[in-house]
């Protein structure tokens, strides 16, 4: 361990954190040159014990608790700090969190902070979807982090094809017909991303510190409609496949719907205007891809390649 760089991975035993935890202790290119400092709040859990055994330095720290932060962050090259705003559904606690772990990064001298950021929607909408919470909290962490001038990198995460298997794209009552369901039309771009690929993007970054500082990267595959998302599933899965289809769902039903499960107003008005962003002004605001992939050493997951390791799919055969 003597002579590496350390990298302090906030959330390590959650998917974007473990996923930069698992690529800077197993890649060839990183491995010999990083140790990985594992920031979780609570070092006695079965996830945690594992990233121990697994080579990973485990620090207990609470993103709540602004002097717990300093530690874990002391002495490492680099920061990749992450926040999780539907624990709490909390926009201020969130920007205070982020902002606590910048001033640590700040005060401790770190020379990569990674932010997993998003872009602020009510400034890239002119205020016309002014509820996206959670993505204007970590654009708020953003500019606050470019307003102390710290060596600050921003991943931009794309949306997870998690959130498609089960939820928006499942089989239908009463005939088990597919259907993916969306509240938007089905010619909407949406920049899909598996939430598993974080640390291709997170090493990439690492690998290009001078490129890339104070830069946005973008995590996304590429940009997919809808009705290109059905056309991949009915071509990996053309039985179920056979009678697939897509349904723009009605802003209202789409809250109602949410609302149903148990879900507060605002918070399903946060996830529609979420799924407005992708039609009404763009989850990027239109942005390429391109530089973001230049920088990649290793392909992301194709919206396919996904569908076929996907538990929720498992049951359906596959065509090959």
């Amino acid at each position: 361990m003597a002579g590496k760089k350390i990298i302090a991975v906030f959330g390590a035993t959650g998917q974007q954190g473990g996923s930069v935890v698992d690529i800077f202790l197993n890649d060839p290119k990183l491995k010999n040159e990083w140790s990985v400092r594992a920031v979780t709040r609570d070092i006695t859990k079965e996830s945690a014990k594992k990233l121990a055994a697994q080579g990973a330095e485990v620090v207990q720290a609470d993103l709540s608790d602004k002097k717990t932060l300093g530690n874990a962050i002391f002495g490492a090259e680099a920061v990749f700090a992450v926040t999780n705003y539907w624990e709490a559904m909390d926009a201020e606690l969130e920007v205070k969190q982020g902002k606590d772990i910048v001033d640590a990064a700040k005060e401790a001298g770190t020379k990569l902070f990674i932010w997993s950021s998003l872009y602020d929607v009510k400034k890239l909408t002119s205020g016309k979807l002014p509820h996206v919470y959670h993505f204007d909290s970590k654009a708020a962490v953003e500019e606050y982090a470019r307003s102390l001038g710290i060596p600050a990198v921003y991943f931009m995460p794309g949306f997870y094809m998690s959130n498609l298997p089960g939820q928006m794209l499942r089989a239908s009552p009463p005939d088990n017909t597919w259907t993916l369901a969306l509240p938007m039309p089905e010619s909407a771009p949406i920049p899909m991303f598996d939430i598993s690929d974080t640390g291709k993007v997170v090493k990439s970054i690492a690998l290009n510190r001078e490129k890339v500082l104070g830069k946005r990267v973008l995590g996304a595959f590429k940009y997919m409609t809808p009705k290109e998302i059905l056309e991949g599933f009915k071509a990996v899965y053309s039985e179920a496949g056979k009678t697939a289809a897509f349904f723009s769902t009605p802003h209202d039903a789409y809250t109602d719907a949410l609302k149903g499960m148990g879900m507060p107003e605002f918070a399903a008005i946060e996830l529609l205007e979420n799924m407005r962003l992708m039609d009404e002004g763009g989850y990027y605001g239109g942005e390429s891809l391109d530089e973001s992939h230049a920088l990649l050493d290793d392909p992301l997951t194709t919206w396919e390649e996904f569908m076929k390791k996907s538990p929720l799919f498992s049951e359906l055969k596959s065509d090959e």
